[in-house]
């Protein structure tokens, strides 16, 4: 038995896995099941077996982006959905332990992978925003809404379930008219412009894109409420600096995954400072649902470098430090798999686009990214939480109630 079928035997049982050789051999692991996917994969470089099982968590993935290997019908979504669904995160089953010397590294080095100071960050979110924005336009919502979209019942469409993430959050800030609210990591605007348009509050978005910030304040321009929502480009602790407590409201969607654990403290600190004493803050974030780790070799290297998933249990460590409450916590589950399902069909749809502005192998980097990720939250242990914040225990209603109702009242403004 070759090398590659001795790593994956017993692992997939259900659908199959075929191996095709240079030599014209070919092995196929598991079984034929109906709504399981029939894989073929083609190794082409005599060198390929050796780099995906020498380093897995690179291998594959660099060996599919240079066309070392490859997948009929390009289906990498497809493969990587077949092995991390044969192997559920909550499976149950049992797991091979960490050896104590290979984790204590891991977990040293862990730091040295995340030091988001001023400089790495900005360089850091450069690397993956900078990109431009005529590439995230076109396959992104029209509001271009880069993180976790919300799915309710009789939500069908990327467009629709984008909207209620937007109403669903801004419902959990409890905002009221005139209202001084922070977007931390804005992106593109959309956030600030619809929590001004459907809640009549003014918006302070600051982000370290200056691709972002570029359309973000043309958008507002556009929209004729440039003087209620400004964007900035700014580093939260910059900005903590030099307004302190100066807001009711912050939210921050989709940023924290790129502080970094040595600047949690930090983050939470400054975000405490930032707020007003009856303040509310909405967090939400990629997170883990088991034990703090550390980020997979792919993602760091080509897609998110500096940035970590955290656990729940390290992110209220830190905010409980800084006796920032915890009000309410959402686990949005399998959100996210379904907005990455998504983005994938749409990036596919537009490859001789991508191809023309950037190369092969970046379309084949960004397709193995999103592929992977849509594994993580469908069979691995990623999730969404929306996590709530405020400062004093009387701040809120007694109850949840109010969310529903004021969520469909801004999803009736659309």
């Amino acid at each position: 038995m070759a090398l590659i079928e001795r790593l994956l035997s017993g692992r997939i049982t259900k659908g199959t896995l075929t191996i095709h050789r240079p030599d014209g051999s070919a092995s196929t692991l598991g079984t034929s099941t109906p709504n399981w996917p029939d894989i073929h994969l083609r190794i082409i470089a005599s060198n390929a077996e050796r780099r995906i099982l020498t380093n897995p968590s690179l291998g594959l993935g660099e060996c599919y982006m240079d066309g070392s290997v490859s997948v009929d019908h390009d289906d990498i979504m497809g493969l990587v959905a077949l092995v991390r669904g044969n192997n559920p995160w909550e499976s149950g089953g049992k797991l091979k332990p960490e050896s104590p010397l290979k984790q204590a590294v891991s977990m040293a080095l862990r730091p040295l992978r995340q030091l988001n100071n001023l400089a790495n960050s900005r360089s850091n979110v450069a690397h993956h925003y900078d990109l431009s924005n005529d590439f995230y336009r076109q396959w992104l919502d029209s509001d271009m809404q880069y993180s976790c979209a919300y799915w309710p019942d009789g939500v069908d469409t990327l467009e629709q379930a984008q909207i209620a993430k937007k109403a669903h959050i801004a419902a959990k800030l409890h905002l009221r008219a005139r209202q001084r609210v922070l977007d931390i990591g804005c992106g593109w605007g959309g956030m600030a412009l619809y929590l001004n348009r459907v809640a009549d509050v003014d918006v302070l978005g600051i982000t370290l894109s200056s691709e972002q910030l570029k359309l973000a304040q043309e958008r507002a321009e556009k929209s004729g409420v440039s003087d209620r929502v400004k964007f900035e480009l700014i580093d939260y602790r910059d900005l903590a600096i030099r307004e302190p407590q100066g807001f009711d409201r912050i939210v921050s969607v989709g940023m924290f995954e790129h502080v970094g654990v040595p600047q949690f403290d930090a983050f939470f600190r400054a975000v405490t400072n930032l707020m007003t004493d009856d303040g509310v803050m909405l967090l939400h974030t990629i997170g883990r649902m088991g034990s703090p780790s550390t980020t997979d070799a792919f993602t760091r290297k080509y897609i998110f470098p500096g940035g970590y998933i955290p656990a729940l249990s390290e992110t209220l460590a830190a905010s409980e430090k800084v006796k920032l409450i915890h009000s309410d916590v959402e686990n949005l589950r399998i959100h996210y798999a379904k907005t990455l399902r998504e983005w994938y069909q749409r990036v596919q749809t537009i490859r001789a686009a991508v191809i023309s502005q950037y190369d092969e192998k970046f379309y084949r980097m960004w397709l193995f990214y999103l592929a992977g990720a849509t594994a993580a939250f469908e069979s691995g242990g990623m999730c969404n939480y929306q996590i709530q914040y405020i400062r004093s225990r009387h701040n809120l209603p007694l109850t949840r109630d109010y969310m529903a109702e004021v969520e469909k009242e801004y999803l009736a403004k659309g």
